[in-house]
C-alpha cells in the first residue's frame, strides 16, 4: 500500500522546523522552571530536622519524576515529528503509553514508600 503512496505522509519542511523550534523552546522553558522549582524546594523551612529531611526527600523525588516524565513526553513528541507513516506513529504511541504506564506505577510505589518512611520518622518520639 505504501508503494502507491497511500500510507505515506509528509510534514511540510516549514511546519517541521516550526515544531522543532517550539519543542526547543519548551525544553528551555521546562529547564528554567525546573531550576526555579528546585531552588524553591531546597529553601523550604519546616519544623524539625526530621520533617525537613522527609520533605526534602519527597520534593526531590517528585522533581525527579516530573523531569523524567516531561522529558519522556518531549522525546515522544519529537519522535512523532520524524515518523514516516501512520504505522510508525501508532507504534511510537503504543511504546510511549506502555513505557509511561510502567514508569507511573514504579513512581507511585516509590513515592508511597518514601512518604511512609518520612511519616514514620516524623512520628517517632524525640529522645
Amino acid at each position: 500500500m505504501s508503494e502507491n503512496g497511500h500510507d505515506r505522509f509528509e510534514i511540510p519542511k516549514e511546519m517541521r522546523s516550526m515544531a522543532e523550534a517550539s519543542f526547543d523552546q519548551a525544553r528551555k522553558a521546562f529547564e528554567k522552571f525546573l531550576t526555579g522549582a528546585q531552588a524553591t524546594a531546597g529553601s523550604l523551612e519546616e519544623r524539625g530536622a526530621t520533617v525537613r529531611a522527609g520533605a526534602r526527600d519527597i520534593g526531590a523525588k517528585a522533581m525527579s519524576y516530573a523531569e523524567k516524565n516531561v522529558q519522556a513526553a518531549l522525546d515522544y513528541a519529537q519522535s512523532l515529528l520524524h515518523a514516516k507513516d501512520l504505522t510508525e506513529v501508532m507504534r511510537l504511541h503504543s511504546e510511549y503509553v506502555q513505557s509511561q504506564m510502567r514508569s507511573l506505577a514504579e513512581q507511585a510505589s516509590e513515592m508511597g514508600q518514601i512518604v511512609s518512611h518520612a511519616t514514620l520518622e516524623a512520628a517517632k518520639p524525640k529522645t
